[in-house]
């Protein structure tokens, strides 16, 4: 099975490079921003309770966050590996995550790290507000989660690097470009498939 970690600052490109990843090694995708939004839109209890912290800027907390995403993947017993986006954000996710898929008899496969630079970011997540009108990427709350990913989120990579499983992208470029690069990172994963 593979089991990829995508990870990057908003406005890295991970969903861009994710689509394109999931087609190419057919995926399951595990978004934890897209199955916060799926509830929030639902107006689920959960999801009214996503909402506000989304709202301020903050983290859901890892109870929350680890239940949805265990409930994805037993949604998807067939599946020749996944994909997640926006997990783990905390070394204490990334712990569950290990704990939880060694329980099912798989691992995380690998981890691809998109490096772009803030000002890119910037650019990026403006553009995307002008054609999207995504709520989270309002100015004042763009700017406290490029913090959070800088501040909290990138101390994560080092968990991964001890268990030589971290491979750093840059992600500036065109997208078939990194793309190509992200292929040949996980073609050099070994798992089975």
């Amino acid at each position: 099975m593979l089991n990829l970690v995508l990870f990057g600052p908003p406005g890295a490109g991970k969903g861009t490079q994710s689509e394109k990843l999931i087609a190419k090694y057919n995926l399951v995708h595990i978004s934890t921003g897209d199955i916060f939004r799926a509830h929030i839109k639902d107006q689920t209890e959960l999801g009214q309770q996503v909402s506000q912290i989304i709202a301020d800027g903050n983290l859901v907390p890892d109870s929350i966050t680890i239940a949805m995403l265990e409930e994805e993947i037993k949604k998807n017993p067939l599946a020749t590996g996944f994909i997640f986006d926006g997990f783990p954000r905390t070394v204490a996710q990334a712990e569950a995550l290990d704990a939880f898929l060694d329980s099912i008899g798989t691992s995380i496969s690998g981890v691809v790290a998109l490096d772009v630079t803030e000002s890119e970011l910037t650019q990026r997540i403006a553009k995307r507000q002008e054609i999207s009108g995504r709520a989270d990427d309002a100015a004042d709350k763009l700017k406290k989660r490029i913090e959070e990913y800088f501040n909290k989120t990138i101390h994560v990579l080092p968990y991964y690097e001890a268990q030589g499983k971290l491979t750093k992208v840059n992600g500036i470029g065109e997208i078939d470009a990194i793309f190509a690069e992200l292929s040949a990172v996980v073609d050099s994963y070994s798992y089975q498939a």
